[in-house]
């Protein structure tokens, strides 16, 4: 009878030895897949049982119940983290479950360029691959609404940068990054301004700041270019910037500026009206915020455009018309 007990032992510790390794073997065993990468999303709320399966639809050649089995075995099942994951050929089942229990979320970017209106940024969300387009359809107002934002206009409230973020996650979420990214940089930017500065608000440094993103060819131009404007301003003098003229205009405008462009009034055009025109022209970077609220001290009123992205400045209509005769006859200074 001992003996019979005896074999029963030994013989169920083999199967269970032969189980494990063949656990092992299954488990770092690099899968086929049936392309170079294979992309699936595991939403929230979802256990591991039916993210299995989720992964095994997709295209990953698992058993759904074992990947289950192995998960809980190892206590990482209810660890899981939703989002969306990017796995290769070569990786092992093991691999996957530490994947989806660390969070190992594939990741898209998009860049966001100082200089760009919303309309650009728009086209670019709504066509990017990795991205859900759940602002197609939205007006703008629905658009700034839906992050939370308060202003009315949604030109200059984003921050240019490159965002990263889940695959196959909304544009939205990516807006009101970019909205809180600005909010946070023109608060910071506004705090530290210089004492006399012309400007009345946040708002208006961000609408002079996009004047200066527009006009500035040259980082070490900004300062000086924003001086002109800030003179400009104390004295009631019109700011006669193109690129303001320019946004008036909308897409239809067709990259050449004319007289006709100047004289014909709009609310952007500023060679009619006097002050800021009443909204951002563009999305500002931090060099052009700090720019518009510490300027650097001139008596600089006029700028033109070298030609070679600096600016030539000058104090009176004298100068300035010599230094467009010298550096672009056909216009583009100020």
């Amino acid at each position: 009878m001992k003996r019979l007990v005896l074999r029963l032992v030994l013989f169920l510790i083999l199967a269970a030895a032969l189980v494990a390794g063949a656990g092992w073997w299954y488990a770092h065993r690099p899968l086929a897949l049936r392309a170079e990468a294979v992309d699936f999303t595991v939403p929230r709320g979802v256990g591991m049982r039916q993210a299995a399966g989720l992964i095994e639809r997709a295209g990953v050649p698992v058993d759904a119940r074992v990947l289950t089995l192995f998960a809980r075995v190892s206590g990482r099942a209810h660890r899981i983290k939703a989002g969306s994951y990017e796995v290769h050929a070569g990786i092992t089942p093991w691999q996957l479950i530490l994947k989806l229990s660390d969070g190992d979320v594939s990741q898209g970017e998009l860049l966001l360029p100082e200089g760009w209106t919303f309309r650009q940024v728009r086209q670019a969300l709504e066509s990017h691959p990795d991205l859900e387009p759940d602002t197609a359809g939205l007006s703008d107002a629905e658009i700034l609404a839906r992050i939370g934002a308060g202003e009315e206009h949604p030109e200059g409230l984003f921050f240019p940068d490159t965002y990263l973020f889940d695959k196959r996650s909304g544009a939205l979420g990516v807006l009101r990054r970019a909205y809180g990214a600005m909010h946070v940089r023109l608060e910071r930017a506004w705090a530290e301004r210089d004492p006399e500065t012309p400007l009345g608000s946040p708002y208006e440094a961000l609408i002079l700041a996009s004047i200066i993103e527009k006009e500035t060819g040259r980082p070490e131009d900004r300062r000086m270019v924003a001086s002109v404007f800030a003179n400009r301003l104390r004295i009631g003098m019109r700011l006669q910037t193109d690129p303001s003229v320019i946004y008036g205009l909308g897409p239809d405008f067709d990259g050449r500026l004319r007289r006709v462009h100047l004289d014909t009034d709009h609310p952007w055009n500023t060679y009619t009206r006097a002050g800021l025109p009443p909204t951002p022209i563009a999305i500002p970077g931090e060099a052009a915020l700090r720019a518009a609220v510490q300027p650097e001290k001139s008596e600089f009123l006029y700028f033109v455009a070298r030609g070679d992205g600096s600016s030539e400045f000058s104090r009176n209509l004298a100068d300035h018309n010599r230094a467009v005769n010298k550096f672009i006859r056909n216009g583009g200074g100020q």
